[in-house]
């Protein structure tokens, strides 16, 4: 419980209990002016306290979720790397082309376009789509 009385906390509770209570005060205004007539107040009416539902839902989620047991914040300091690399180089690797031989009856010309365009695209890394020139150019 100790948790939940930082500065943090407090600042959280307070907002809490003027968020609620604001909100209530707006329902029940809403409901007022609904009773006079005004019938866009009746959507408002249930709105408002809604909202103030919603203020209570995430105060108590937060809470339970700094109550929580283990919290790692507390259990554990962070484990720092010995030695972490400031630039990372980059992976060299060969480009080879695996080529698959498919009998003349079953090649889609759709598909055969798509390949196309992904060895175009392997080729020429640093190009944008509109750079294409499009298949057999």
């Amino acid at each position: 419980m100790r948790r939940l009385w930082t500065p943090a906390w407090i600042a959280r509770h307070v907002l809490t209990i003027v968020l609620v209570a604001g909100f209530l005060a707006l329902g029940w205004w809403q409901i007022s002016r609904a009773a006079n007539g005004n019938t866009l107040s009746w959507a408002y009416a249930f709105e408002w306290p809604i909202f103030a539902g919603f203020v209570v839902f995430l105060w108590f989620r937060e809470a339970r979720h700094t109550l929580r047991p283990g919290d790692p914040d507390e259990a554990t300091p962070p484990v720092t790397p010995a030695r972490a690399p400031g630039v990372r180089r980059p992976v060299r690797s060969a480009r080879t082309s695996a080529r698959v031989l498919v009998p003349a009856e079953e090649v889609d010309p759709e598909l055969s376009e798509y390949n196309h365009y992904l060895a175009w695209l392997n080729a020429n890394p640093g190009a944008r789509p509109g750079d294409y020139p499009g298949p057999g150019r």
